[in-house]
């Protein structure tokens, strides 16, 4: 009877970090698709939200929309989340934008972080 209860929490435990590995991918995925919508919106002060807080220390939400050229992004898809590391995710997402008169798309790799219990994007240089 004692071994049928350890087999069973045994069992447990090998199926809890899939199942937090795929909570990790569902919350990134939510938070990169709600900066993009905020992005495409240009609601920038939403969109800088997301950035870590590293990142938001490093540029200021002023210098940040001045960096922003306003109606360039018409959509954002996130496509895939791989969050391979406990507190780091890695993002693909597909943006349309628009250049002069011409619409294109585009790959876009983001990484997220893990601080204090909350995911962030990071801005790489």
């Amino acid at each position: 009877m004692v071994a049928a209860g350890v087999v069973a929490v045994l069992a447990g435990c090998a199926a809890g970090p899939v199942e937090m590995k795929e909570d990790r991918e569902a919350i990134v995925k939510q938070r990169s698709q709600a900066r993009w919508n905020a992005l495409v919106a240009d609601r920038l002060d939403e969109a800088y939200g997301y950035y870590s807080p590293a990142s938001r220390s490093t540029m200021s939400l002023q210098d940040f929309i001045r960096s922003i050229r306003g109606g360039f992004w018409t959509s954002a898809r996130v496509d895939k989340v791989s969050c391979e590391v406990e507190d780091s995710c890695e993002v693909e997402v597909t943006i349309e934008y628009r250049f002069q008169s011409f619409r294109s798309k585009a790959p876009v790799k983001e990484t997220w972080i893990r601080t204090d219990g909350q995911w962030w994007y990071v801005k790489m240089s």
